[in-house]
């Protein structure tokens, strides 16, 4: 049997995973975005509610299936230099739905990264609203 996974270049630095993300995240397809996220990583969705496992996958595509453009712009990087990195990431998601909604989201998210064997970055903990409270009404 083949690979059927579509191609994915993951960053060779930490500094590149987010651009990388944004890139398989407006491709609208969950399978490259999946490729994104290290095997024992945490997503958390909304502020205090972490999940792991295939329920990454299902949460993620709940933002895919909006079908509105990603754009994040990293503002820190703190790499360890021993294969462990925190992202600081602003990032927006805007754009008129099909039945005329204007949607505009924003974050700024606390992302670790972790260089795998291969030597490229993965999401060890993508937290997109991870300057929120979990109590914030």
């Amino acid at each position: 049997m083949t690979n059927t996974l579509p191609h994915v270049e993951l960053a060779t630095d930490p500094a590149g995973h987010t651009e990388v993300f944004v890139q398989a995240f407006n491709s609208g397809d969950i399978e490259r975005v999946r490729q994104l996220f290290d095997p024992k990583a945490v997503f958390v969705p909304e502020p205090g509610k972490p999940v792991t496992g295939e329920e990454i996958i299902s949460r993620t595509k709940e933002f895919l299936d909006g079908g509105l453009p990603l754009s994040a712009t990293t503002r820190h990087v703190y790499d360890t230099g021993d294969g462990i990195a925190l992202l600081i990431v602003d990032w927006v998601i805007e754009g008129t739905t099909p039945d005329g909604e204007h949607v505009r989201t924003v974050g700024t998210g606390t992302d670790v990264v972790r260089r795998g064997p291969d030597g490229k970055w993965r999401y060890l903990v993508d937290s997109p609203f991870g300057t929120a409270r979990a109590d914030a009404e």
